[in-house]
């Protein structure tokens, strides 16, 4: 089994890319605004519907990684100036590597420009509904980067199964390219998924 983390900023092109990514190598693609999404309506953005939404995620990653799927595509924004995120990523890792699972990391940044014009796609819409307030989500987008450090630095992940992509100007398919050939991913037939 394989695990996916696929992280960066708002509005980078994660979804985008796991999708894609799926639809190639038969991966599941379990994005961070599935929990998020359901919910948002009931609890806003609080403290509980964090804390529900962190619990729900870690069952799934544990009934999951028991699984004989080929494996999962996580999407997440890593707050790398804070330890709980770094916390967080380590139990995720450990939950499916104590099942023989093996882990990717792939990294996404791009332009704040390009990320404030994939603000506002139909796709991220469509699966976002809590992103439909596109002028509040390019606020709190553009507020994030004072105090919240969204992409890491040289060195700072010490995995061997790991990479960094600037996507500012690659389509997702040019992406999922550049993960399959780094990590020597399969692609599977259109017919088999």
């Amino acid at each position: 089994m394989k695990l996916v983390l696929l992280f960066g900023p708002q509005a980078v092109g994660k979804m985008t890319v796991g999708q894609e990514l799926e639809k190639e190598t038969g991966l599941k693609l379990f994005h961070n605004h599935m929990t998020i999404e359901m919910l948002e309506p009931f609890f806003g953005f609080s403290e509980d519907m964090w804390k529900i939404s962190d619990k729900m995620r870690e069952e799934v990653f544990r009934a999951y990684s028991k699984t004989a799927q080929e494996g999962m595509i996580f999407t997440f924004v890593w707050v790398f100036n804070k330890q709980e995120d770094w916390d967080m990523v380590e139990k995720i890792r450990s939950i499916f590597e104590s099942e023989g699972a093996e882990v990717y990391y792939v990294e996404l940044e791009a332009d704040l420009d390009a990320r404030l014009e994939r603000n506002r796609t139909p796709n991220r819409l469509e699966h976002k509904p809590t992103k439909r307030n596109v002028e509040d989500s390019e606020k709190r987008l553009i507020q994030s980067m004072d105090d919240l450090r969204l992409n890491s630095e040289d060195g700072e992940i010490d995995a061997a199964n790991y990479v960094k992509i600037n996507n500012s100007h690659l389509s997702p398919k040019e992406v999922v390219d550049v993960i399959r050939k780094k990590f020597d991913f399969e692609q599977v037939s259109l017919s088999s998924t």
